[in-house]
């Protein structure tokens, strides 16, 4: 083809996706098409023909790749080069009240904070990155440090423009992707039409349709987005939060028109009022507020703890109310042998969902809420996640009802169960029971332990059951002779199964070592013991109980429980198959010869070069450690401003105290 057609192709091409791009802006975001369905579909099937005859011309911004592509066969990792945190929960008027107080008191400041409010979506929460002004990659919160590649999928959601015509460097955008309540609906009613099951509520179906390996699904879906907040800028910057969702939909990215601006603990309390009062006329579910301190330069002061911003909090809803019926009782069993009472109950649609069980803890709550079987309860999902039974309606209690007591003997296993004297959890003693091998069977293959994917309890429940695995380290010998003898298993899905068995053995030991399920150990935890041992798996199994108590933040029920499980011969043996069957340790450890190596750093007030966060990071890169709390095991309280009572502290505990400034010298 001569260069001048060439070229000619290609201006009339960019011309097309701009036009078709515009239009779709106007019609997907401000719901104001300004020109007929008929035009529209003339532009794009142009559009169409053009790239089918120039296939090699095809642009990245096209509204024809919104379409879907080929089937992934997994999700890619993408680092958040700015962490994408979750917000601490305000869940009364008081705890909003308290935020207030706080940001005045950290940033020393006696005026008014300016605060931006929009309501809370009950969606997920994507980033968006574009380069130059072409999208180019979108992923999930994940665990806010990395989330999953779903670029493919969020294209085929025509809110979110693939191009946004301005030049700067680097844009990252985050939003929350959602569903309409109508379009939920008429899914399902579509759904259910085709036979097929019908999505239990509008956030599952959202959630599930960004992660579908093939996109082509997800363009089927009604999906849609508002974006909130910025991530990392290369090229532009903002002053204040309002300034940012001011200039954003000129760019055709959609923001909730909700969004107001305005000072103080008042402002905010009304502010969640009002959203609640309108909550059932919105067409999409909400739980709730955001409220964000509104200037940039007081949010990078105030920083951001582990987990959370210290600028932001989510206002909730009270807690939607229901009565219904409990069904039965059943003790259930858990993996480290925990007896959970259950209630059964007559299904009920609360918040959203339909709730059909709800735990009742222990023997000593049911006793001070006196549950019973026939009884009719007031059920509500504590912070619209956890089905709660908040009391019984005695008024409405049956005759010849009896008090609830647990059994005395494991329903699975028959193990007699066991109560320590200062202790409200019964357990099972018994680590072979069924219940027990399934509980940590669940734990081992999940996404923050050994991510083996394709895992689901029905088929850990087969495995079990058919005693094709008895323990964890099973697993890595199941063959596909195995599970072709399977229910409902045919040859590609059991070939997916061996897959993801052999790529789970390339894994950091501090995510192995979560997996094994050790009681009172967490992820965090994990890392942070097998960091002290120097990632050598034979001196964790060999530590004394006095050296493991010597670990910062490992206090002595959690060293205990790490002893008892080291020094366990079964244990031992199951590490020795686990580890003879492949796993590859992918060591990730900071040297001896780091300046800061294990020592122990709580910082407290303002900092004026960095922030807590970028400080904790520092800390870490050079082989130190972060806690939130003063103890003996601490060597450095680094102050910033309105340093408050842990300096008095660390003082009776001799602990060393230095400034800002003096941190910085430590570490250069």
């Amino acid at each position: 083809m001569p260069q001048n057609n060439n070229n000619t192709i290609q201006s009339r091409l960019k011309i097309l996706c701009n036009d078709i791009n515009k239009h779709n802006i106007q019609y997907y975001n401000y719901d104001n098409p300004i020109i007929s369905d008929y035009e529209y579909d003339v532009l794009f099937k142009e559009l169409i023909d053009l790239e089918a005859k120039y296939p090699n011309l095809i642009r990245n911004d096209s509204p024809s790749q919104r379409v879907g592509s080929t089937p992934l066969k997994k999700f890619t990792s993408i680092k958040h080069k700015i962490p994408l945190l979750s917000l601490d929960n305000g869940m009364t008027e008081e705890d909003l009240v308290n935020f207030d107080k706080r940001i005045k008191k950290n940033l020393n400041v006696s005026s008014d904070i300016e605060y931006v409010l929009e309501p809370k979506l009950d969606g997920l929460a994507v980033e968006l990155i574009y380069e130059n002004g072409i999208f180019k990659t979108g992923s999930t919160r994940g665990d806010g440090f990395l989330g999953e590649n779903i670029t493919q999928n969020l294209k085929t959601i025509n809110q979110i423009p693939l191009n946004i015509n301005n030049t700067f460097k680097t844009i990252e955008i985050r939003g929350e992707v959602f569903i309409n309540k109508s379009d939920f609906i008429k899914l399902n009613i579509k759904r259910l039409g085709e036979n097929e099951q019908p999505f239990a509520n509008p956030r599952n179906c959202a959630a599930g349709s960004l992660r579908q390996l093939d996109s082509s699904i997800t363009s089927s879906r009604p999906l849609k987005i508002f974006c909130y907040a910025p991530g990392y800028l290369d090229g532009i910057n903002f002053d204040s939060q309002q300034e940012f969702l001011k200039t954003i939909p000129s760019w055709g990215f959609p923001v909730n028109p909700l969004v107001e601006v305005g000072y103080g603990s008042d402002f905010i309390i009304n502010y969640l009022q009002k959203i609640e009062s309108i909550r059932n006329e919105l067409n999409y579910e909400i739980d709730g507020i955001v409220c964000k301190v509104n200037k940039f330069n007081y949010q990078n002061i105030l920083g951001n703890k582990s987990r959370s911003p210290r600028w932001a909090i989510a206002g909730k809803f009270k807690a939607q109310q229901v009565t219904t019926k409990v069904i039965s009782i059943i003790a259930s069993v858990g993996r480290t042998g925990a007896i959970t009472p259950v209630a059964k109950l007559k299904p009920v649609k609360v918040g959203g969902v339909v709730v059909s069980n709800a735990t009742l803890h222990n023997q000593d709550e049911i006793n001070k809420k006196d549950v019973r079987v026939g009884d009719t309860i007031l059920l509500q999902r504590a912070g619209d996640v956890i089905p709660e039974i908040v009391k019984v309606i005695k008024a409405k209690r049956p005759n010849e009802t009896s008090k609830y007591i647990l059994p005395k003997f494991c329903p699975v296993c028959n193990t007699i169960i066991d109560k320590p004297i200062d202790h409200a959890i019964f357990r099972c003693k018994n680590y072979h029971c069924a219940a027990q091998i399934k509980g940590r069977i669940i734990h081992f293959v999940s996404r923050n332990a050994m991510n083996i994917d394709g895992f689901g309890e029905k088929l850990i429940n087969q495995l079990v059951d058919s005693n094709l695995i008895n323990d964890i380290s099973d697993i890595f010998n199941l063959n596909k002779n195995d599970l072709m003898n399977l229910e409902r298993m045919g040859d590609k899905l059991a070939d997916k199964l061996l897959n993801s068995i052999e790529n789970s053995k390339n894994i950091t030991l501090s995510k192995f070592i979560y997996a094994l399920g050790i009681r009172n150990v967490g992820e965090h935890s994990s890392k942070n013991i097998i960091n002290h041992f120097e990632l050598n798996l034979n001196k964790l199994e060999n530590a004394t109980l006095d050296e493991l108590e010597r670990i910062p933040d490992v206090g002595k029920i959690m060293a205990q429980s790490i002893f008892d499980f080291f020094n366990d011969d079964d244990n031992k043996l199951l590490i020795s198959r686990c580890i003879s069957s492949g796993l590859n340790f992918e060591n990730k450890f900071l040297s001896k010869n780091l300046k800061l190596n294990e020592l122990n750093f709580v910082f407290t007030g303002t900092m004026t070069t960095l922030s807590r966060n970028e400080a904790k990071k520092i800390v870490e890169k050079n082989g130190g450690i972060t806690s939130n709390n003063l103890s003996k095991k601490v060597n450095y309280l680094v102050t910033g401003k309105n340093s408050g009572s842990k300096l008095e502290k660390a003082k009776k505990l001799n602990i060393s105290v230095i400034s800002e400034e003096g941190f910085l010298k430590l570490i250069t």
